[in-house]
């Protein structure tokens, strides 16, 4: 419009067509003019012109009351009007055009004072925009959005220019490194010349490989052994995100990851022996800018880095990791749920390479007393060469959607992820980073520390979780089974059992987190302990477990023993009669144990009570436990014969009805390290010139489910939460008594190769009967 309001001037376009009109009327005129006009209009060559005759009012009116009605008038219509008026008939005809020519003239008129005055209105509305464009200004503040004496369109041009010319370097680093792409077969440990810092090299700004084929991939190992943990949520492609700065931020956060994963990085301090590595953050600091802004107030740091052999190869893991679903089953107890929000990228060719998406994630610890960690944010792999992988995770802003439940989270994931490096065997070097910035000021006082060094989401458990689902997956595919571990199930039994099992990790995990989205509600009736988190939900159609109203009470406390002794004990099924209540009546016995991997007690186990019965109706207790850095786990759950029957033949287990409890031990540093104070069991707690921790407790999590009534649409009453919720204390007075009278035993006696155990009686401690509950 600015150019038409500038280079059109609408008097022209007026005079014009009145211009044109007028010389297309006269010209019809002089055509068919009657006589006396022919006379009137001819040239005086000599000849004198005939006089010029009017109409008379009379004759005009009656034409003009005629060409109201009958603008074009037939043969006979114009003999009539000219036997009526005394005029010819090509007077008539002549009349009649010529009318018709006034009044078009007139409507053309009209129309061009109409256009005049809308280009008008269209120029001023111009000139306002174009002011408002040169001189913008802040609606919050007033002053100039953008300063300087340059206008908005050179502005504009500049960040134009900018991009392309940025655009066109990647273009020719892309094209550089098609013709001479570096190659690597080292199978020792990655050294820091073997990866590249140019990660700019074979990734596109807008394309990274096929950013609109979003499709899904096979893949060639599965880690689930059944459906997915949880159902993803509706992909939505129109994120409100500069796709363009998402591929930047990947970008910047790959370069990041590459320099924290070489060996000779003077960024990490090492720990006492060595597996665990902390981030030095002013070196940090000083090296790297934020991709997502300044630490909020009261946010605390978390980085750690572990390196470790994996039984995986890396085209594997990504594979694994870029699927929501299968990510959440590999790592059911740091992962509580997952979703892909958008895929800008699902990598070159048939391989997760340049592959770039933006997910919704919750992590937890294990515990009533953390909060899970909400997180939106870039998950970007990259193979750097022939055999190395490169994964790494960044959060995003969020703040700008704030109808959103992810605008508004409790912790941000800096530049975090993984460098798998593929070995000349079937295993494959592995470095973690995991950098975190989270509000402490949720955690309880008991796991601050602890959380604070890395132990609830360390780089170290990531890499100990991995190697166990490797390692069990590795046995599950193997022929050579123990024959101790196959007595009575067939291979389709083995992989029922452990899907089995991987169910009651899985609801295991969601009755003791704090996460949003889940099934349980918090009861607020009935009088319970201070750290006790006590829910309830109702279950009428998942046959997966029992129907009705169900209970779970959990909390955590710090116990002075060790991972190794307190997961011992917690798992020996002969030693379940000094805390189970479900063991009153003898101790029990193991029936079948089907090995996860060559860890001890690395198991899932199927227990009894007593000697093998033909009673269909009898009770069965399914354990899994399982130990290792990461720290351990010992669950179980009530089963009958007949379904178990059908498990171990190969049956689907999603029927079995299970109500999971046990035990979730966590390695941890005493609250009191700050201080350097002793703990409260005596035991003092010294912190090493390294920043590393000397502690030997543990937390413990208990975690009970229960049945209160059959009847979904029962009423929950306050006497069955101040049972679930004794049930929770006196089983853990039950263990600390037992560890201590163990303690006391082996302290007295001391030297000799054999002791008796003089195990107390178990007190009921307001506990119901199995006959009363």
């Amino acid at each position: 419009m600015d150019q038409l309001g500038e280079n059109l001037d609408p008097n022209l376009v007026g005079r014009t067509r009145e211009d044109e009109n007028d010389s297309r009327s006269g010209s019809d005129n002089m055509e068919n003019a009657s006589g006396d006009d022919q006379d009137a209009a001819a040239p005086s060559n000599g000849s004198r012109p005939k006089k010029y005759h009017r109409h008379t009012p009379h004759q005009i009116q009656e034409l003009e009351s005629f060409f109201k009605d009958c603008p074009h008038p037939d043969e006979k219509q114009r003999l009539e009007l000219s036997r009526r008026l005394g005029l010819e008939i090509k007077q008539i005809k002549f009349w009649f055009q010529n009318r018709r020519t006034q009044m078009k003239t007139q409507l053309e008129r009209h129309e061009n004072v109409i256009l005049r005055q809308e280009c008008d209105k269209l120029r001023a509305e111009n000139d306002y925009l174009k002011h408002a464009m040169a001189n913008p200004v802040c609606s919050n503040c007033g002053g100039p959005a953008v300063p300087g004496e340059i206008s908005y369109d050179q502005h504009q041009l500049q960040m134009e220019n900018a991009r392309l010319r940025e655009e066109l370097d990647r273009v020719f680093a892309l094209t550089s490194n098609f013709w001479d792409c570096p190659s690597s077969s080292s199978a020792g440990p990655i050294p820091s010349q073997g990866l590249n810092n140019n990660v700019e090299l074979g990734v596109r700004r807008n394309g990274l490989g096929g950013l609109n084929n979003a499709g899904g991939s096979s893949s060639p190992m599965e880690f689930n052994f059944g459906d997915g943990a949880m159902l993803p949520r509706p992909m939505a492609n129109d994120m409100p995100y500069d796709r363009s700065a998402v591929v930047d931020i990947a970008l910047g956060a790959l370069g990041e990851l590459i320099k924290l994963a070489q060996v000779d990085s003077p960024f990490w301090i090492k720990g006492s022996d060595g597996s665990l590595e902390t981030l030095n953050l002013e070196q940090y600091s000083r090296a790297f800018p934020s991709f997502i802004g300044m630490k909020p107030t009261g946010y605390q740091t978390e980085a750690t880095r572990a390196t470790g052999l994996v039984s995986l190869r890396g085209s594997a893991l990504v594979e694994a990791v870029m699927d929501a679903n299968r990510w959440v089953e590999m790592f059911p107890c740091l992962v509580y749920k997952a979703a892909t929000i958008d895929v800008l990228s699902t990598g070159t060719g048939v391989t997760r390479d340049n592959a770039l998406q933006v997910m919704d994630a919750e992590f937890h610890v294990l515990s009533p007393l953390a909060p899970a960690r909400r997180q939106r944010f870039i998950r970007f792999c990259k193979q750097h060469s022939e055999g190395v992988w490169i994964m790494v995770d960044v959060s995003i802003d969020t703040t700008r959607d704030a109808a959103d439940k992810y605008a508004f989270l409790n912790c941000r994931r800096l530049p975090s992820g993984f460098v798998i490096q593929d070995l000349d065997n079937k295993y494959s070097k592995i470095t973690w980073i995991e950098h975190s910035e989270y509000d402490e000021s949720a955690v309880h006082h008991l796991l601050r520390s602890s959380l604070n060094a890395g132990v609830g989401f360390g780089a170290h458990r990531w890499i100990a979780t991995l190697q166990r689902q490797s390692e069990c997956l590795a046995v599950l595919m193997s022929a050579d089974i123990p024959s101790e571990d196959n007595i009575g199930i067939t291979s389709a039994g083995r992989k029922s059992m452990l899907k089995l099992a991987q169910r009651l990790t899985r609801m295991f995990c969601e009755g003791v987190c704090v996460s949003s989205g889940t099934k349980w509600e918090k009861v607020t009736i009935g009088v319970v302990d201070e750290d006790m988190r006590v829910m309830s939900r109702t279950n009428a159609n998942d046959p997966g477990e029992p129907f009705g109203v169900l209970l779970c009470a959990a909390t955590s406390i710090w116990l002075p023993e060790t991972q190794k002794r307190l997961y011992d004990f917690l798992r020996d099924e002969r030693q379940r009669i000094q805390w189970d209540i479900l063991s009153n009546t003898g101790p029990m016995n193991e029936m079948l144990k089907v090995s996860k991997g060559p860890g001890v007690g690395n198991a899932v186990s199927l227990l009894c009570g007593g000697p093998m019965t033909s009673n269909e109706n009898a009770m069965l207790i399914l354990q899994e436990s399982w130990s290792d850095a990461s720290g351990a786990l010992v669950l179980y759950a009530p089963v009958d014969v007949s379904s178990m029957r059908t498990v171990m033949n190969g049956g689907d287990s999603a029927y079995v009805a299970l109500l999971p409890s046990g035990f979730a031990i966590l390695p941890c540093i005493s609250p009191t390290y700050r201080t350097g104070q002793g703990n409260s069991s005596g035991h003092v707690v010294n912190s090493n010139m390294d920043g590393s921790i000397n502690s030997n407790g543990c937390i413990l999590t208990v975690g009970f489910q229960i049945l209160v009534n059959s009847l979904p649409t029962a009423k929950l009453s306050s006497d069955s939460v101040e049972t679930v919720n004794n049930v929770v204390v006196c089983t853990m007075k039950k263990v600390k008594a037992a560890l201590m009278e163990i303690q006391i035993e082996w302290e007295w006696n001391g030297a000799r190769e054999e002791g008796l155990l003089v195990k107390s009686e178990p007190t009921s401690c307001g506990v119901p009967s199995e006959a009363d509950r």
